[in-house]
């Protein structure tokens, strides 16, 4: 989403400091400024802080809760093609990009006998505070594809993330392509 709007908390509404990712609650009936809602997550400013506020909690912004699902194809496997697109629904939450197009995730690995996905992923910078959210995100979402019995995320920092390593979609759309 492009376009800023501004609503108003029906509730009680937790969230995360943009970038330190300390926890907040902003608190019901406060006006906010959705600035991004990609992936089903939202990043709101309030009182001047930019906030990122779950799916899991649009209902506190008046808005629908975000479902991610996916079919299961009944073979008892876990489809990569899954994983990645799960991974696709985990956005940045100062840019409208998504983790797998801004290059952050290095490698991901399915073992078929345990269950498990093995992923290895960086930030943009190595002292992000969101990067436990990250993290949390990745390991939820790529929950939710069929199969998978456990997610192990990796944050590693070698090689250091670089603009070069994004899409050529990413680098159009955040303006970053020379």
């Amino acid at each position: 989403m492009s376009e800023q709007r501004m609503v108003s908390t029906v509730r009680d509404c937790p969230g995360r400091l943009v970038p330190v990712g300390d926890v907040v609650t902003i608190p019901a009936h406060n006006f906010v400024t959705i600035t991004q809602s990609l992936g089903g997550n939202y990043t709101v400013v309030y009182q001047g802080n930019m906030i990122r506020v779950d799916g899991t909690d649009a209902d506190a912004l008046g808005l629908e809760k975000y479902e991610l699902s996916f079919d299961d194809a009944g073979d008892g496997q876990i489809h990569e093609e899954q994983v990645w697109q799960a991974l696709e629904t985990v956005y940045d939450p100062e840019i409208p990009v998504n983790l797998k197009s801004l290059g952050l995730i290095y490698s991901v690995n399915v073992d078929q006998e345990t269950g498990e996905v093995d992923i290895e992923m960086t930030l943009t910078a190595p002292g992000c505070g969101m990067g436990p959210v990250l993290v949390g995100d990745v390991e939820y979402r790529v929950a939710l594809v069929p199969n998978v019995k456990k997610v192990n995320v990796k944050l590693i920092f070698y090689p250091p993330w670089s603009r070069e390593m994004m899409s050529e979609e990413a680098q159009l759309e955040t303006g970053l392509f020379f």
